[in-house]
């Protein structure tokens, strides 16, 4: 059984695995309908960050796995290279990535409607912490998603 959302181009399955460290969570179950969205939902979108324009193109809209850490109307504070939601540590921004390209950690904002704020909870994750991942809109989002294991 697959699924299609008309607001996103990624094709999903009820039931989808992580093969990366960016969660702890291996087999996820597709929830149906999107809904409004709420800190802590894990979501599944296609990446449309920077990176993919400029370094490395092949990760233009492939399917990404976070949890949503911020929503509009959130603020986004930087302090050094760790990176706050609404006054919660959300992560420290790495330097570098695995290919020694240098990384810098997402600018001070408030988050815009129709845009999200999502991490990972690997220290590897490559998340809205960084300005080359960013805010993710909305209308990226394929599907939220639940843990089985």
């Amino acid at each position: 059984h697959v699924l299609v959302c008309a607001k996103s181009p990624l094709t999903v399955i009820p039931l989808m695995f992580n093969w990366t460290p960016s969660l702890p969570y291996h087999v996820v179950l597709v929830e149906p309908g999107l809904g409004p969205f709420a800190r802590g939902d894990l979501i599944v979108y296609a990446f449309a960050g920077g990176a993919a324009a400029n370094d490395y193109p092949g990760l233009m809209r492939q399917a990404f796995f976070k949890r949503i850490a911020g929503i509009a109307g959130d603020s986004v504070t930087v302090e050094g290279r760790d990176v706050f939601v609404n006054g919660v540590h959300v992560g420290r921004a790495k330097t570098h990535t695995f290919d020694r390209r240098p990384l810098e950690p997402i600018a001070p904002i408030v988050i815009p409607p129709g845009f999200l704020y999502v991490h990972g909870t690997g220290v590897d994750s490559f998340d809205s912490r960084y300005r080359s991942s960013g805010l993710v809109a909305v209308h990226d989002v394929a599907t939220r998603v639940r843990p089985l294991f």
